[in-house]
């Protein structure tokens, strides 16, 4: 703020720079030094505690387990992607019934529990296998797997369209109008100057809804999917070692990394026409 007393202006100064720590850096700092003794701990407990003979056991059953596991959440992510097209137009439409149809099944699906839905879908359709077989469908939800990518799939449908509704609608009401100037069909508008503007919009949410998708999939080891989670599980039951907890935290943790970096790649590949 600025102010002038007759000819002469007053300009208010910055306050000065704080000085020492304040509190919530000691805690920041505290906090940080926890998590590094945690990690060192960690470090060290892997060194101790290695055994050859157990990881040459295991290692098969740990790169089966991370097979299953990338399968079911690259399907589950490619059909939810599929679903959330008309999931999100609906959201959009103007028609009541298509937004209180498509309101609904996002309601549901954010916010209920994964593992609930899951558990719906596992334990709640086995109890129809009479009327599954007479239409020809128990062959698909007697298989646990198949399930869990039921599930996966009707649950991130629900984010990815309301990641795409925001995305949409995110991008200007003059680019609708600028488009139609210029002769383009409603069509042709959302794919070629709409949706380019909205997926980067988009790229990042997306890739937070994966990232969730990776470490919500160890939910299907509960009912007897012998992903990631699933192997760790059955190796920690039979060596009762808790190093097999920490291998299965740092796959876990390499794929969420590799990911994160592959997002801020693609972003940056994606946005070099609006860096100046």
């Amino acid at each position: 703020m600025s102010g002038a007393t007759g000819n002469v202006a007053v300009v208010d100064r910055p306050p000065p720079a704080a000085r020492g720590w304040p509190r919530a850096r000691i805690v920041g700092t505290i906090l940080v030094g926890l998590w590094a003794l945690v990690g060192i701990g960690l470090v060290v407990y892997m060194i101790y505690a290695w055994n050859p003979e157990l990881f040459a056991r295991y290692a098969p059953s740990y790169l089966s387990g991370l097979w299953i596991t990338l399968k079911l959440v690259g399907i589950s992510i490619v059909i939810g992607a599929i679903l959330s097209v008309p999931i999100a137009y609906a959201r959009m439409s103007k028609n009541r019934l298509l937004n209180a149809l498509s309101y609904g099944y996002v309601y549901f699906f954010r916010g209920t529990p994964l593992i609930a839905q899951t558990f719906l879908i596992y334990y709640g359709l086995g109890s129809f296998r009479p009327q599954l077989e007479a239409v020809g469908l128990w062959w698909f939800f007697r298989d646990a797997f198949n399930c869990g990518v039921f599930a996966f799939s009707l649950n991130t449908a629900a984010y990815q369209a309301e990641i795409l509704r925001g995305a949409i609608q995110s991008v200007g009401r003059g680019q609708w109008e600028g488009a139609s100037a210029l002769g383009l069909s409603k069509m042709q508008t959302l794919w070629k100057v709409i949706l380019p503007q909205a997926l980067i919009v988009a790229l990042r949410p997306y890739g937070n809804e994966i990232i969730l998708m990776i470490k919500g999939s160890a939910i299907v080891a509960i009912i007897t999917v012998y992903d990631l989670m699933g192997e760790t599980r059955r190796a920690y039951s039979r060596s009762f070692d808790f190093q097999t907890y920490i291998w299965a935290a740092l796959i876990y943790l390499s794929m969420v990394e590799i990911l994160r970096n592959a997002i801020e790649w693609i972003e940056k590949a994606i946005t070099v026409h609006l860096k100046r």
